[in-house]
């Protein structure tokens, strides 16, 4: 009985990737630039960009990362502008009644934290457009500061 099975890439190749493996499905050959030899002088090692054995290559005009993101802007953020913050007793949040004031942990004229999904992403200040409040973004949080709740 003969066995009509595909055959296996070549495992003795350094990395386990035959020299002669075509790309995955998902990856459109037109977006690399053809590299003569293979990345490593013809080895099968790693792919065009020269990534490393088993990787993908990336294509070089970005499109790939811009489909992902298109896939993105219609998902529903929650963002929330943060004027301050205090802590109450329940006696005291009780004894609240129309004309209080509740004071909080930010002096007048600091910025306002803009939260998206509960995470900070930027300071601003708080503005009047058209008899309704808006935030001028006066900042935008760096990823070394920490971004979550204060």
């Amino acid at each position: 009985m003969s066995d009509t099975s595909p055959s296996l890439p070549d495992q003795s190749a350094p990395g386990g990737v035959a020299a002669a493996e075509p790309p995955p499905a998902s990856v459109d050959p037109a977006a690399s630039p053809p590299v003569a030899g293979g990345a490593h002088g013809g080895t099968g090692m790693g792919a065009a960009n020269g990534t490393g054995a088993g990787s993908v290559p990336s294509p070089v005009d970005g499109s790939t990362a811009t489909r992902s993101l298109d896939l993105l802007h219609g998902v529903e953020m929650t963002v929330t502008v943060e004027l301050g913050r205090t802590k109450m007793l329940l006696r005291d949040l009780l004894a609240l009644q129309v004309g209080s004031v509740i004071e909080l942990d930010r002096p007048t004229g600091s910025p306002v934290d803009v939260l998206i999904n509960d995470t900070l992403l930027a300071r601003g200040e708080v503005v009047v457009v058209d008899d309704e409040f808006g935030v001028r973004i006066l900042d935008i949080v760096s990823s070394d500061e920490p971004t979550s709740r204060r």
